[in-house]
């Protein structure tokens, strides 16, 4: 088995072609469906923000996975493969496990050491767990991964210094008005990215927040938690000629706002500039918008370095956790290598039982008379010196598994104790207890039994 990661981010395709790639929240299961029915797949996870689209897969063989998946992506996004492919990144095995490490962690982001993809992977492996696309492999990967970078943010200092998305998109607004004082602001979506925006914009001195969400009580519970006002998108229309700042955050398929709408509003301003930043992907404000006269017009992509100066303190945290994702990845491989030992070990177990089942038949045969207590205490006694012979080779075997020669080490394990027979039962039962391909997404909990990850 190998683990692959193939996706776009930030670094890799800008904003307008990473919308391409964007999966709504309720498309995912469908396109995790799509993914696991993929050949050569056994679990896949789907992570999907607005910065970034990775399908992270578990595959029974590396040579054509990366074309497999590039094939779903052209089906799924309907996009001919050429028009993205020199967009696309793709890790194997160790790469592809330090890479969800430092996703998760906050290293990978645009804004090192945010919190919010956090988040974003533990609910994408969420909801891969719950459709029953990870197996054995990613429940543990995805576990640790979550665990390690919320260790990492309480045991380091990286998150200290305020530079979210939200903290650059007011930044940005300081460039061009100093500080907010008298200023009113229209927040387009009443996510979390709108919430900390606000946030940010009363602490440089907004006068008033103008809460806009396509659900009224969605955009009413925001604005009084943060002393806004709450208002419908339809009403933001007609409110838009009265704000300085729009600052839009949505989930939305299409552009919420369109150049009718702002040169409308701008006609009413009389040359007073209107400061407008597109933290969504896909993008809310139609590129065409900057072509109106005193509207300053900035996506996502516009915020990358706009927080330079709070960022070393980060990057000297970012150290530290470089330091703890190097043993969480040298613990999950160890943790991977004893895999193909498990099967090894059952089949030994499972021949000494019956050994000693045969052993205790024939005894009862030969000696008749020995009373049921009699037996009993055999029994025991010769369980237990089964069980201590075969606790050395155990436990060997376990540490000469993840040694450079491992795979070596199992096979001459297997010669030794011949345990071909009890292996290849073992897997005609698995086989014959698995459903036709027809009636199946994919066998993704019955193919733990493998080698150590391949070296890139």
């Amino acid at each position: 088995m190998h683990i692959i990661t193939v996706g776009l981010n930030y670094r890799t395709a800008p904003v307008e072609v990473r919308e391409l790639f964007a999966l709504a929240e309720k498309e995912l299961p469908e396109a995790l469906q799509g993914l696991i029915e993929t050949t050569s797949i056994m679990e896949c996870v789907i992570v999907a923000t607005c910065n970034r689209t990775e399908l992270y897969a578990v595959v029974d063989r590396h040579q054509l996975c990366g074309h497999h998946i590039r094939s779903f992506m052209e089906k799924w996004f309907n996009m001919p493969r050429a028009q993205f492919t020199n967009h696309l990144y793709m890790y194997e095995d160790e790469k592809a496990i330090e890479h969800l490490f430092r996703v998760a962690s906050g290293l990978d982001s645009m804004v090192i050491g945010e919190t919010q993809i956090l988040g974003q992977v533990k609910s994408a492996f969420l909801l891969a767990q719950s459709k029953k696309t990870t197996g054995t492999v990613f429940n543990m990967l995805f576990k640790q991964a979550i665990t390690m970078a919320k260790r990492a943010h309480s045991e380091t200092m990286i998150g200290e210094a305020a530079v979210s998305v939200s903290y650059a998109a007011v930044e940005l607004g300081k460039q061009i008005f100093g500080r907010f004082n008298g200023k009113r602001v229209m927040i387009i979506g009443a996510g979390e990215t709108g919430e900390l925006a606000a946030k940010h914009l009363y602490a440089n001195g907004a006068d008033r927040v103008i809460v806009v969400n396509r659900t009224f009580e969605r955009a009413a519970q925001l604005a009084d938690k943060i002393g806004g006002v709450p208002c419908s998108m339809e009403e933001a229309l007609h409110k838009l000629h009265d704000v300085d700042i729009v600052i839009s955050s949505t989930g939305a398929d299409g552009f919420v706002l369109n150049h009718q709408h702002v040169e409308k509003a701008m006609a009413g301003r009389k040359s007073r500039p209107m400061f407008m930043i597109d933290i969504a992907v896909p993008r809310d404000l139609d590129p065409a918008i900057s072509n109106v006269e005193n509207v300053f017009l900035y996506d996502i992509d516009d915020l990358e370095g706009i927080v330079e100066s709070n960022l070393e303190q980060r990057r000297q945290e970012a150290a530290k956790i470089e330091v703890m994702i190097q043993e969480e990845k040298r613990l999950f491989d160890q943790w991977y290598k004893t895999l193909g030992v498990v099967p090894l070990i059952r089949a030994l177990q499972t021949k000494a039982a019956d050994i000693h089942e045969e052993t205790m038949a024939s005894m009862s045969n030969k000696l008749p008379d020995l009373e049921e207590h009699e037996l009993k205490v055999i029994r025991k006694l010769t369980k237990s010196i089964v069980n201590q012979m075969l606790q050395d080779p155990i436990l060997r075997i376990k540490e000469m598994a993840g040694e450079k020669k491992g795979d070596e080490a199992m096979d001459m394990f297997v010669k030794l104790f011949a345990l071909e027979e009890e292996l290849s039962q073992k897997e005609n039962a698995l086989s014959a207890s698995r459903p036709s391909a027809a009636a199946q997404a994919k066998p993704v909990h019955t193919r733990v039994a493998a080698p150590a990850l391949a070296r890139p």
